[in-house]
């Protein structure tokens, strides 16, 4: 992607307070958005015209779904503002992870210095290896005020247990191509693009660059036929990704997520 594309690539937000209720406090003041949203090439459906059967047959073992309205968390939603998780939270310490696919070191820091510091911007030269990321390793004890409020998807696998993986990430940061067991992300406040890979088909990429700098060197790259699934997910919205699926993220905003696992 030349230099031009990429200053499109990127918006510089306006220095303005968001609504209370919008983006729960998380955009407030300068900061960079990534506006390019991307195609969605993954089914969409809501979960009045969806049953769980037709989940199973159709989507749970065979690729990604989008859910809309498949849960009412407001009151969590509510909980995860600003305001709330740093008066609750705030002298909490939490621990970060590098955003590298196979080798992960681990920070702990206060949850106020990750959120006044470290929650910024990421350039797309960045290794993965030098981001630090809050997602997992959540100490359910501390945070179980906030975690009991969660409604999980209401779609399961036959013979599984949902386990919880919170996050709070900066624009521009995501974790790289890898895969794992089957489960849902959901979006509280925030954009993220996601891209994914049957385990057939595994991607091309670098276990140590990010996937903004997938983006803008090796997607540009791809055949049509070499290209991922990928959508966009917005709050209200679940994407839900089979058994060892590759794949990858990408906050276009400061996000607020939580994921669910079925193992």
């Amino acid at each position: 992607m030349g230099q031009e594309a990429l200053l499109l690539f990127f918006a510089l937000a306006a220095r303005v307070k968001a609504p209370a209720d919008g983006d729960g406090g998380w955009s407030q003041g300068a900061e960079f958005s990534l506006k390019d949203e991307g195609p969605c090439n993954i089914d969409i459906r809501d979960l009045t015209s969806l049953t769980h059967g037709e989940f199973l047959q159709q989507y749970a073992y065979t690729r990604p779904l989008i859910i809309r309205g498949i849960t009412d968390n407001t009151r969590f939603r509510f909980l995860c503002s600003r305001a709330s998780l740093l008066s609750e939270y705030g002298d909490r310490t939490v621990r970060l992870s590098t955003a590298n696919t196979h080798s992960y070191s681990k920070v702990d820091v206060p949850f106020e210095q990750f959120v006044e510091f470290l929650l910024t911007p990421q350039d797309v030269s960045t290794l993965g290896s030098e981001t630090l990321y809050f997602f997992g390793d959540n100490n359910f004890t501390e945070w179980h005020s906030l975690f009991k409020e969660y409604k999980a998807p209401t779609f399961t696998l036959p013979n599984t247990s949902p386990a919880y993986s919170f996050g709070i990430a900066g624009p521009g940061t995501g974790v790289p191509f890898h895969w794992h067991g089957p489960g849902y992300s959901e979006v509280i406040y925030g954009r993220k693009r996601w891209f994914l890979y049957p385990p057939d088909k595994g991607p091309e990429f670098h276990p140590n660059r990010t996937t903004l700098n997938w983006l803008t060197e090796w997607y540009p790259t791809l055949g049509i036929h070499e290209r991922p699934f990928e959508c966009t997910i917005r709050p209200g919205e679940a994407l839900y990704f089979p058994d060892r699926w590759w794949h990858a993220t990408l906050n276009l905003d400061t996000s607020v997520f939580i994921s669910t696992f079925l193992g």
